[in-house]
């Protein structure tokens, strides 16, 4: 197992006992946050998403949508 593929099997592992959010699994998987969900996706891994993730995502839209 390369170094690269240990990181990506910790950080799922991590995600999955809720130990890291979503951002924080990718970056330690090394990959962005589209990919680590196509990557959880192919283990049929739900995706987290709680409410202050939900808000977080609400002020960057509307932060985008004032440019």
């Amino acid at each position: 197992m390369s170094d690269d593929e240990l990181r990506q099997e910790m950080a799922v592992l991590l995600f999955q006992k809720d130990r890291l959010t979503l951002g924080q699994a990718s970056r330690l998987a090394g990959i962005d946050r589209l990919q680590f969900q196509e990557l959880l996706a192919s283990r049929n891994i739900g995706v987290h998403y709680d409410r202050e993730e939900f808000e977080q995502d609400l002020a960057t839209l509307r932060d985008l949508s004032r440019s």
